[in-house]
Order: structure tokens, then C-alpha cells, then sequence
């Protein structure tokens, strides 16, 4: 069964940075592309960033791209989001996701991941 478990959300003043965790297990990095979504009240679920098995990053929101990081530790299936600079516009409930990656140059469409895990909460104060 593939799982997902997020962790390091929180409360965070404005301007500081917070680093997201996620394992991952009933999969290997090496056949799977992995992702970071958010979703805030009264808004659809947003895709953030994906790496996919090869190590290639694609940004589903450019606007994203100064502030928040996607990474991940293939070997002990862990994948992180460095998030830094945080605005109150952030806040929302952020969730991991994964997907079988056929395509090793790509990254999967956000429609494609199906495994979500239970997220995590991260609220920005001003």
C-alpha cells in the first residue's frame, strides 16, 4: 500500500521560514514521482512543486518558485518543502502526494496524484 505521512506544519510569524517532512512508504522514490499540494478554506487544492523519480523539479505555481523549495531524501523515502520568507497568504493545510512515474523527464499533471496523506496545518500570522 502506498502511504504518505506529512509533518512540521505550525504556527509561524511572517518572513520566517518553516521546513515541511513527508514519508512516504509501500513505494521507492526510484519509481515514483512525489509532490506537495495546499488547499485553503474556501479554495480548490493547489499544486505546489513535484519532483519526479529522475530528480526533476517542475513548479505547478511559478509564483512559488523564490520562496519554496521541493527536495527529497530518495534513500530513506522522505521528501521535504523548504518554505521560506512565509506570508499570511500561506496559510493553508498542505498535503503530500505520490504518483507512478512513467515518464522519468517529466513530472505527472496535478490531476494525476491519487495517494494523498492527511496533511499538515501551517498558519501565518502577520
Amino acid at each position: 500500500q502506498v502511504q504518505v505521512a506529512e509533518s512540521g506544519g505550525g504556527l509561524v510569524q511572517a518572513g520566517e521560514s518553516l521546513r515541511l517532512s513527508c514519508i512516504a512508504s509501500g513505494l521507492t522514490f526510484a519509481d515514483y514521482a512525489m509532490a506537495w499540494f495546499r488547499q485553503a478554506p474556501g479554495k480548490e487544492r493547489e499544486g505546489i512543486s513535484c519532483i519526479n523519480r529522475n530528480g526533476r523539479i517542475t513548479y505547478y505555481d511559478d509564483s512559488l518558485k523564490d520562496r519554496f523549495i521541493i527536495s527529497s531524501e530518495a534513500a530513506n523515502n522522505i521528501l521535504y518543502l523548504q518554505m521560506n520568507s512565509l506570508k499570511p497568504e500561506d496559510t493553508a493545510m498542505y498535503f503530500c502526494t505520490a504518483a507512478w512515474n512513467k515518464d522519468a523527464s517529466m513530472c505527472p499533471p496535478p490531476k494525476v496524484f491519487r495517494n494523498w496523506g492527511q496533511g499538515t496545518q501551517v498558519t501565518v500570522s502577520s
